[in-house]
């Protein structure tokens, strides 16, 4: 099922750096760059830096106004931070000004939208951009630690460069607002996200009746799963709705978003997934990007705050599916990426690619509908608000 890949990669991208104690540490790219290299990953696929996001690209999703207040920020961050772009979501305590914020974004940008382009012109089937995926940036404002939304930059260049149809997935344990806003009238485009109920998590959207614009009813999907959701209900719920939607759409090409902020040991959410879980996930993606698109498949990081023990595991299987060579669970961590994870953090981490999980769940047509499940009522809610929409029955 693999076919040639590609990872996104400029060491330059750990700049996107919010400072001491914010929870978007840079030092999680770090680890799972050198976690990919300490397997040999990066041999199985070709690696490519891609130039940062032009102006013009940029404006594809954001304001002009806008990207001149992050330029403003990035060239005086004082200032930023003393108020002066409040209004652009700049200063905040989310997402404080820092020096060369726009370059920084707007390499992470790049990176997503090479990856896009790559898939698209056939130069890979699957391109991968794990720094990548920041899904809470608006067309006007930062929000939710993003600055500039690469994940909405790589669907508008595909839109651009002729794609008729694109299926956006988005499993982030926060709904993936941003890039449903982006696209929220426009028909070539399907987002699907699973992500914490809103009642209990930023940014407080994402209800199942969130389904798209008046000219592109149908477009938007959200599942907004229970605070305490594990592996087998996650799983149930993905399982649920994103094939069959999948399918109805053909897409031309698709584009996930993997935040694993899903994952048990998450300081900043309350769902508990495991890394096995993420893992079939991942796999899922890879099978219906076959399936439905060609192979077309770009894959994207997003939130995740356990930054050793969790993002550079998940996100090293993620890179090991589209490379062809996926980590099996029980493999040993290398010792020499331990070592890197103390010389950088002082902690240790688990011994193996696994949580030792079995990540099985019952598929929600064949185990039947539990009335008293909060998470088969999340299910069936989001069934009967999309799935007639795309000629499904709920």
């Amino acid at each position: 099922m693999s076919g040639r890949a590609q990872l996104m990669w400029d060491d330059q991208v750990t700049a996107y750096d919010f400072g001491p104690g914010h929870p978007m540490d840079p030092v999680r790219l770090k680890l799972t760059w050198g976690l990919v290299r300490a397997f040999g990953l990066d041999a199985r696929l070709k690696v490519v830096a891609a130039p940062p996001a032009g102006e013009s690209t940029l404006e594809l999703v954001h304001r002009s106004d806008y990207i001149a207040a992050v330029r403003r920020a990035s060239a005086d961050p004082l200032a930023a931070q003393g108020g002066s772009e409040a209004r652009y979501g700049i200063g905040s305590m989310d997402n404080p000004a820092f020096a060369a914020m726009h370059e920084a974004s707007a390499l992470i940008a790049g990176q997503s939208v090479g990856a896009a382009e790559a898939v698209w012109r056939g130069e890979a089937d699957h391109a991968v951009n794990f720094a990548g995926g920041l899904h809470h940036a608006m067309p006007g404002e930062a929000a939710g630690f993003c600055v500039y939304n690469d994940a909405a930059l790589a669907v508008a260049r595909l839109l651009e460069s002729g794609a008729e149809r694109v299926v956006y997935v988005d499993t982030d344990v926060h709904h993936g607002d941003g890039v449903q806003t982006a696209f929220w009238d426009e028909p070539r485009v399907l987002t699907i996200s699973l992500h914490e109920s809103p009642r209990t998590l930023f940014p407080h959207t994402g209800w199942p009746e969130e389904t798209g614009g008046a000219v592109a009813e149908g477009g938007a999907v959200n599942v907004a799963l229970p605070a305490g959701t594990g592996d087998a209900g996650w799983l149930r719920a993905f399982h649920a709705v994103v094939p069959e939607l999948v399918a109805a759409f053909r897409p031309q090409v698709l584009v996930s978003q993997h935040g694993v902020d899903t994952h048990v040991e998450d300081p900043l959410a309350h769902l508990a997934v495991s890394l096995d879980a993420q893992r079939v996930v991942a796999e899922a993606c890879h099978r219906l990007a076959h399936e439905h698109a060609e192979g077309r498949w770009v894959a994207l990081g997003g939130g995740g705050y356990a930054v050793a023990d969790v993002v550079p595991r998940a996100w090293t299987h993620l890179v090991g599916i589209a490379a062809g060579a996926p980590v099996a669970p029980e493999t040993a961590v290398p010792q020499e990426w331990q070592e890197q994870v103390y010389a950088l953090t002082r902690g240790s981490v688990p011994a193996r690619m696994t949580d030792g999980a079995a990540a099985r769940w019952t598929g929600f047509d064949d185990g039947g509908y539990d009335p008293a499940s909060r998470l088969d009522q999340a299910v069936l809610a989001t069934r009967r608000a999309a799935f007639p929409l795309h000629g499904l029955l709920p």
